[in-house]
Order: C-alpha cells, then sequence, then structure tokens
C-alpha cells in the first residue's frame, strides 16, 4: 500500500515521518536523511544521494516508490515544492535539549504542538472523515479503545459522545476492551487510538471487533501500522516524539484535534438532538453547581 492517497501531502515530512517505523532498515536510512534535511536532498542527484545515505540507486528508486511516488525525481520535485512553502526551521523543528532555558522550552514545545495541529489538518481527508461521522452518528454503539495518552484521548472522545447522547464507551484496558468487542454487533463502531499503530493492547481487541463485523476506525501517526490495517477507516494524526517530547505531547494533541472534528461532524448532521442533550447535560451540571453553592454558602 502506498503511502501517498491521492494528491500529494500538503506535509510531505510529516507523511514520511509517520511512516518511518513501517520502512525497510535501508528505506529508513533514506527516509532519516530527508527528514533531517530535506533541502539537501532536494538538491541533490540520485547519485550524490546514494553516496550520502550509503545505499544504492535502486534501493532509493524502491523508497521513492514505497512513499507513493514514480520515482526519485518526482520524490525530489515534491521535496523541493515543500522547501520553498515551508521555513527551514518549520521543516526541521529544533529538538528539546537538558540544558533548554525554559524560555525555549516553551517556544519549542508550542512550535511542535501548533505543528502537529497544522500537519494533522493538511493531513485529514474530509471524505474519509465524513464517513466516519456518519458511521458514529449512526451507531448502536461505540466503543473506543487506547492507552496511556492514546487512553486519555479515548476517554475524551468517550465523554464527547455522552454529552451529545450517543452510547459512546473508553476501554483503556485490554481485558475489558477485548469483553468488549467480543459482544460488538455489525451496527457497531470501534475506534482504536494508537500513535504507532502496533500497541498489543489496542490491536487484540481491534482484531476481535472486526471478526465480528463492526465498522472499525484507526486514528494513528502511522498509515501502514498493523493497526490501519485492521481499519475500514483510517484518520491519520500527526506529532513526531522525541526524548523530551513523548507521546503524552505533540500525537495527542493531534488525536484530540481529530475527535474534535468527528464530534463537531455529528452534532452538525444531528443538530437537533445533539442541542437538545447539551442544553440537558449543561443544566444539570449547572443546577449541581448552584446547588452545592447554596448549601456550602457561609452563614
Amino acid at each position: 500500500m502506498n503511502v501517498l492517497d491521492g494528491p500529494t501531502p500538503v506535509n510531505l515530512v510529516a507523511t514520511v515521518r509517520a511512516v518511518l517505523p513501517s520502512l525497510t532498515p535501508a528505506a529508513q536510512s533514506i527516509a532519516r536523511l530527508i527528514l533531517d534535511d530535506p533541502g539537501v536532498v532536494a538538491r541533490s542527484t540520485i547519485t550524490e544521494f546514494s553516496a550520502a545515505s550509503g545505499t544504492s540507486e535502486a534501493t532509493i528508486v524502491r523508497t521513492a516508490r514505497a512513499l507513493g511516488f514514480a520515482g526519485y525525481s518526482q520524490l525530489r520535485f515534491a521535496l523541493a515544492a515543500a522547501v520553498a512553502r515551508d521555513e527551514p526551521e518549520r521543516l526541521v523543528p529544533g529538538d528539546l535539549g537538558p540544558d533548554d532555558p525554559l524560555t525555549d522550552v516553551i517556544a519549542k514545545v508550542a512550535r511542535a504542538e501548533s505543528e502537529a495541529l497544522a500537519d494533522t489538518a493538511a493531513q485529514l481527508n474530509p471524505d474519509r472523515l465524513g464517513m466516519v461521522v456518519e458511521a458514529v452518528a449512526g451507531a448502536r454503539k461505540v466503543a473506543v479503545y487506547g492507552v496511556g495518552a492514546s487512553g486519555l484521548v479515548a476517554a475524551d472522545m468517550a465523554q464527547k459522545l455522552m454529552r451529545i447522547g450517543l452510547p459512546g464507551h473508553a476501554y483503556t484496558d485490554a481485558h475489558l476492551a477485548l469483553t468488549s468487542a467480543a459482544l460488538v454487533r455489525g451496527d457497531d463502531v470501534v475506534v482504536a487510538v494508537s500513535c504507532t499503530g502496533e500497541t498489543p493492547d489496542v490491536l487484540a481487541p481491534m482484531r476481535v471487533a472486526q471478526r465480528a463485523g463492526a465498522t472499525t476506525v484507526a486514528i494513528t501517526n502511522n498509515p501502514r501500522s498493523s493497526l490501519a490495517g485492521l481499519a475500514d477507516h483510517v484518520l491519520v494524526s500527526a506529532g513526531r516524539e522525541t526524548a523530551f517530547r513523548p507521546g503524552a505531547l505533540a500525537s495527542r494533541i493531534s488525536q484530540l484535534l481529530i475527535v474534535d472534528c468527528i464530534f463537531v461532524g455529528i452534532a452538525q448532521r444531528t443538530f437537533e438532538t445533539s442541542d437538545a442533550a447539551l442544553r440537558a447535560t449543561r443544566d444539570a451540571i449547572d443546577g449541581f453547581r448552584t446547588d452545592y453553592r447554596r448549601r456550602n454558602r457561609p452563614s
């Protein structure tokens, strides 16, 4: 399966980064050079790039094709366009270091998260998102699987669905997720969240749900992951992880963006019932707060 689905993505570097784990070792070395300095790669002939990467020209061509291009020339043109469109630091953001002052920490974390949002929005296919919205809006029930930082995203999605009256449940424990998956039906939707797309605790219930006939949705950074292969619909998030920016940061932010887009799309399609549910839940919470303040008012 090619990485590129239709037109060249707005942020090619983000796309290469997403599929890096699924490439062969030789292709990974080529991809890392692209990530390190896409401008240099864009200016290099295939012979120059072969020498710099320590790989054969044939391997470079195969890697370009794995990324969805006809050959190395087309990959160079796409990289040149990306370099012309984006600032150099936008393409190669500085990593956080152990000695960075907090002023740099603030700037780099803010840039990483804003880039994750921009990259995710650029890669989010409206047609595919629409199919997910339709499936979730019409589901008998929705189960959302995720562990760790992705478990927080799963809980956020389930909470949002509950606020508009849809039966959504988050499962962050593998045993409970498997129990849930064993009981799904063809009119149910299962959403699995995993940055790498290779988390065993998420893959196992996803396989069970797929065999049971549920509509399966993956939210992942890697469109060529095992999780993506199990999904009817794949929504690709973006966000590079480093030693000081683990999955709890940029990747989670991009996953939350996708969840918000799904939520808003559902609320639009079910406006009357969603609006009534939001008002009812808001009134219940406001009433609780008012009663609490009244009971605890100083005498």
